[in-house]
């Protein structure tokens, strides 16, 4: 298990690894962890019922910095998801219930525990409803607002990005409750440091620029991470179904471990670095392969992942099912499965449909291109007929195996 040497920092720890992306003042930063026990905090707005990937790398900043002997404050956004944080975001979003954001608010404090330790004197998880639900607006406007200058909130990416679709008053606001969250953890636990993804830059200047005007100290510091990106550019957790979630009911942990397993060559390496606790030495000792031998730094990743959040026993298990699949063409009780109605079945369902209809293509154009290729396979047998009619008699086994390329299975079976 990583344990952070041979760095005496866990600066040194986090640069090395490839989280550090800003500081407001790096050799600062670096000063304040040199002795354990700094109360630093990362926020989590609850959007969703689960968390995903893209939160995942901050818990690994959490245990990493925890790990080290600091002190972890996990702020959840009861209050601010109320309003939603437009960084990143080029569209207004989803207004929810305070009923909403409060089961989301639960969900995530179970899941945090996954890789953080919440327990007394450990670490803590927070709710900022706590002190944002009941703000008093004017006070508010006196005692946080005059402190801000629009000109210069209107420069920040975060409103940059809204501007041209059209930034609302209730979004304008967030930055400042952002700011107010960390003045008042400040304050109220002795929090010293701020840490989020680097789309959080402009947020996290202003709580330590508010900080810095109603204390006077000039002790707090802001530190952004890299977001999780591919070798395009492109944030990382998203399928052809939606977000990679942690949640295993709303992502099968087959599914999680598959998603792992088949990252593009480019970003193994760096994947190992940011969502495992793998040893850095053991890691450049993957980064030397080449060619296929890439595969294993993949199945490395895979079991890694899904272990951290799902643990050994359920990756252990995604991995002898993968392995069923690919290596000896077995099916499996585990795999993605759709069931159709004997009806269905006897009549016959087109190709196309039932590709769409298992998700293995978003429509029947991309299904078509499929079979033309040669990319569809039932049972083992490529089908490249775009007018075939599935129907029982496809069933080997009580089941029809629709494969997609190489990497992408779905079974089909007729409801009981």
């Amino acid at each position: 298990m990583e344990q952070n040497k041979p760095y005496e920092n866990i600066v040194d720890t986090l640069e090395a690894r490839g989280y550090l992306a800003q500081s407001t003042d790096l050799d600062a930063v670096r000063k304040m962890l040199d002795k354990p026990g700094v109360r630093f905090y990362i926020g989590f707005d609850p959007t969703a019922d689960s968390l995903h990937v893209g939160h995942f790398i901050q818990m690994m900043i959490l245990a990493h910095m925890q790990r080290a002997g600091h002190y972890p404050i996990a702020l959840l956004g009861g209050g601010t998801g109320m309003i939603g944080d437009p960084s990143g975001r080029t569209d207004l979003r989803k207004v929810m219930t305070r009923e909403m954001v409060r089961h989301n608010v639960d969900r995530f404090r179970e899941q945090m525990g996954i890789l953080v330790d919440f327990s007394e004197g450990k670490g803590m998880v927070v709710d900022n409803a706590e002190w944002l639900m009941d703000l008093n607006y004017i006070e508010f406007l006196r005692d946080v607002g005059s402190y801000f200058s629009v000109n210069r909130m209107l420069t920040a990416e975060a409103y940059k990005a809204r501007m041209e679709k059209g930034l609302t008053f209730i979004e304008f606001n967030y930055m400042l409750l952002q700011a107010y969250d960390f003045y008042r953890l400040y304050e109220d636990h002795d929090c010293k440091l701020q840490l989020g993804g680097n789309d959080q830059w402009s947020n996290i200047i202003a709580g330590v620029d508010l900080i810095r005007r109603k204390t006077g100290n000039d002790d707090a510091q802001g530190l952004t991470t890299n977001l999780l990106l591919n070798s395009e550019g492109v944030k990382m957790g998203k399928t052809a179904n939606g977000a990679v979630w942690l949640d295993e009911k709303k992502m099968p942990v087959y599914d999680f471990y598959q998603y792992w397993r088949n990252v593009d060559d480019a970003d193994v390496i760096k994947c190992l670095k940011l969502l495992t606790f793998l040893d850095l030495e053991e890691i450049a000792q993957y980064e030397k392969l080449e060619g296929a031998d890439i595969n294993e730094a993949k199945k490395r990743l895979a079991f890694e992942v899904t272990k951290l959040i799902h643990g050994e026993e359920k990756a252990k298990a995604a991995e002898a099912q993968a392995y069923s699949i690919f290596v000896e063409g077995q099916s499996s009780d585990d795999m993605e499965t759709t069931e159709l109605a004997e009806a269905d079945l006897n009549e016959g369902i087109g190709l196309l449909n039932l590709l769409v209809e298992t998700g293995l293509a978003s429509s029947n154009g991309e299904g078509r291109r499929l079979v033309q290729q040669g990319g569809i396979s039932l049972n083992g047998k490529t089908v490249d007929d775009t007018r075939y009619t599935v129907t029982a008699n496809d069933l080997v086994d009580d089941e029809i195996i629709i494969r997609r390329g190489k990497k992408r299975h779905h079974r089909v079976v007729v409801a009981e």
